[in-house]
């Protein structure tokens, strides 16, 4: 493995396991409500509701990183 490889290995498992800690945050917040109706959806995410997604800013990051390595292996491979 290169140095490449164990930075992305370890920045996916610094992802991960932030993602896990949010989730169970977020749960643990949905079983206090009493009523069956949503909260109210933060203005600013009202005014932004792709940018302030943390799934799409997911997609978005891990789509860069993809295209990122793809285009690292394609100009340091040699044909």
């Amino acid at each position: 493995m290169t140095m490449l490889d164990i930075v992305l290995a370890v920045l996916g498992t610094i992802i991960l396991i932030t993602g896990l800690f949010y989730t169970f945050n977020i749960s643990k917040n949905t079983k206090y409500q009493t009523n069956g109706y949503d909260t109210e959806v933060n203005p600013k995410v009202q005014d932004h509701p792709y940018t302030r997604n943390p799934i799409f800013l997911t997609y978005i990051i891990a789509g860069v990183l993809i295209i990122g390595y793809i285009i690292f292996r394609a100009l340091t491979s040699q044909w």
